[in-house]
């Protein structure tokens, strides 16, 4: 039978997840992940743009399956997953999980905290794979936080001459200019502690020593201390609350039929809405949709408020962000909204008779979400362990992941026109370049003089200039 590998992939959809590919035996052959299914596996119809192992593979394929999934990094942890377990004949590439981001503490007197992908041979003391480069810069920066470990090179650390930003913003013992061995060792274990899960007892030895410098009325260093147990403390929810939405909102295809059911509607596609704004400052909106395959990414839309006269109201934002989205997004079936009564009461005046769904937080803040239903009744008997009260929580995390991170970007656009639009000669050609090889403001202001210099484009003047807006106590 002569099967096309198009036929095999016509109906995959435009979601997270992972693919597995089958031979005529019905023998696993390959096991991939894709941020959206759909392209990912279009790829691969052109057999001469494969590396030569999956050309091979590719001759010998006679079925595909696939399985959908709320994130990308979900996506990922499944995939190593089914690797691990499965075995799959031609995932050579992943076998050791050499692809994956890891993190090493070197040797040395004052050993260095390093992301790297590479086998773990490599590394002398190594953690993890980490399920996305994300995750892994998360724990680094609670490391930094709590412990103070370096994270610059060995040449960066012996040229300096007085200490870097870092040290400055207590993420960095910098022992490049105050060599306390004794000191950083103490840090050193104590991120072992933290990078094997061992979190709870620094947590209750900080609270402690928060407590101490209280009662001494010492309240910036019991301030430095609450910082380090949010940091710790957010760090392992963080993780836990992944592995339950993992978990629970893996099976849209019956998650969605219970939600079809309890609110006694028909289900294609829920937009569920968020605002973020900074004291009424660059005010925005997202809206992200699900349906029965996963979250639908082609639905998802940011809004920049249009009347100023709301910035700062939510209940008044909401109401010219849901009006826009069903004027001209795509058709729901239903609205969800991060919010209680207020937010629920407008959302469901310019619903334009879409039913509107409220997702609130009771007194305990994590976990204790109830519900206000289209009828306008307030319902708090949804197990809390519940697939449907977990899918509930993690779209509305979307929704808040999605707004934040757009609200983020907003704020650095600004906040890079008002640092940069202080120096002059420096125009939006060379803003540019100094963003695309730094990555950020806080970069570019930490940069010494040698790596502004080899700026494409900025020339020795202009990085003079720069370096001396930044650092006028040191020229």
């Amino acid at each position: 039978m002569n099967i096309q590998f198009s036929d095999l992939i016509s109906n995959a959809p435009h979601a997270p997840g992972v693919y597995k590919m089958y031979d005529a035996d019905d023998n696993l052959l390959y096991v991939g992940k894709a941020r959206d299914l759909f392209n990912r596996l279009h790829q691969y119809i052109d057999i001469s743009k494969l590396e030569l192992h999956k050309q091979v593979m590719r001759t010998l394929v006679t079925r595909i399956e696939w399985e959908t999934v709320a994130t990308e990094s979900d996506a990922l942890i499944l995939e190593q997953e089914l690797i691990k377990t499965q075995k799959p004949k031609y995932n050579i590439m992943l076998t050791d999980g050499k692809m994956y981001p890891m993190l090493a503490l070197t040797s040395g007197d004052f050993p260095r905290l390093l992301k790297f992908r590479g086998k773990i041979s490599q590394r002398r003391d190594v953690y993890g794979p980490y399920p996305s480069v994300s995750a892994l810069n998360e724990t680094i920066k609670t490391i930094q936080k709590v412990c103070g470990l370096r994270t610059c090179t060995d040449t960066f650390m012996r040229n300096r001459t007085r200490p870097c930003l870092l040290y400055q913003i207590g993420r960095c013992l910098a022992p490049c200019c105050i060599p306390d061995k004794e000191k950083y060792a103490e840090s050193m274990r104590t991120a072992r502690k933290i990078l094997t899960g061992d979190s709870q007892p620094i947590i209750a030895d900080l609270t402690k020593e928060m407590q101490k410098y209280s009662d001494a009325t010492d309240y910036e260093s019991a301030a430095i201390i609450r910082d380090k147990i949010i940091a710790l403390t957010h760090t392992s929810n963080r993780g836990k609350r992944q592995n339950n939405a993992y978990s629970a909102i893996s099976d849209w295809n019956k998650n969605v039929p219970d939600l079809e059911k309890w609110l006694n509607i028909k289900i294609n596609l829920v937009g569920v809405f968020d605002n973020s704004h900074l004291f009424g400052t660059q005010p925005v909106g997202a809206m992200i949709t699900f349906g029965h395959n996963g979250f639908e990414k082609s639905g998802y839309r940011h809004f920049k408020l249009q009347d100023k006269s709301r910035a700062g109201n939510d209940i008044a934002m909401m109401s010219e962000f849901i009006k826009r989205a069903i004027e001209r997004g795509p058709k729901l079936d239903l609205i969800i909204v991060d919010g209680g009564p207020a937010q629920w009461n407008i959302a469901n005046r310019n619903s334009g008779g879409i039913p509107v769904m409220g997702v609130t937080k009771g007194i305990v803040r994590d976990g204790d979400e109830h519900f206000i239903l289209p009828d306008g009744s307030v319902h708090h008997d949804l197990p809390k362990d519940s697939p449907l009260f977990l899918m509930l929580r993690a779209v509305r995390d979307e929704a808040h992941r999605f707004v934040i991170t757009y609200h983020r970007t907003t704020r650095a656009k600004k906040m890079t026109a008002s640092v940069l639009d202080e120096i002059d000669g420096i125009g939006p050609t060379r803003k540019r370049a100094l963003l695309q090889h730094f990555g950020s403001v806080r970069a570019i202001m930490d940069a010494d003089l040698g790596a502004l210099v080899h700026v494409p484009g900025l020339g020795k003047s202009a990085a003079k200039k720069i370096y001396a807006h930044f650092h006028s106590d040191v020229i």
